[in-house]
């Protein structure tokens, strides 16, 4: 019964993997910090962040000049007096992409000294918001259409669960 399929089959099916794969950091947002003006002294950083919605998993990034600047996370009191000592983390390639894995609020700072000219960033990480929950219906019939709802980090469980489901059936 399967010997039907053949190798377009199975191109095609790493084609729609492949495609789920990609979807999944495209659903994510990349926060440029300062946007089109990047990561310098003299901006205002907390209007920025205001206007800016973060959930776990997005990333936020920061775009500056590699030898001259560069990013630290630290904790409120490293941020509100522009000091190292409780830093977790630290990056200088000119742009850093940073992961935001956990709902929290992060502080990041300029550790060479700007941090007194304004470079630096708090936000605030929000979870991720529920599925929308289906409208209840008129009626309960069998003939009525499921909807498949996917959240933003289940494409690699639906690909994963195709997979399976693709060669426990023999077709390839």
């Amino acid at each position: 019964m399967w010997k039907s399929c053949n190798s377009t089959h199975l191109i095609l099916f790493l084609l729609f993997i492949s495609g789920l794969a990609v979807l999944t950091p495209i659903l994510a947002t990349d926060h440029i910090v300062g946007a089109n003006r990047g990561w310098n002294p003299g901006i205002n950083y907390t209007l920025w962040a205001n206007n800016q919605t973060f959930y776990v998993g997005d990333l936020i990034s920061f775009r500056y000049p590699k030898n001259q600047y560069n990013v630290f996370e630290v904790n409120q009191t490293g941020y509100d007096n522009c000091t190292l000592d409780s830093a977790v983390g630290n990056w200088s390639s000119g742009k850093d992409f940073i992961p935001l894995n956990q709902s929290k609020r992060y502080y990041f700072i300029c550790g060479n000294g700007q941090c007194y000219n304004g470079m630096k960033v708090s936000v605030v990480v929000h979870p991720l918001p529920s599925p929308p929950k289906a409208a209840p219906s008129a009626h309960n019939s069998s003939s009525d259409s499921a909807v498949l709802v996917v959240p933003r980090q289940g494409f690699r469980a639906l690909a994963v669960s195709l997979a399976m489901l693709c060669f426990g059936f023999g077709w390839v």
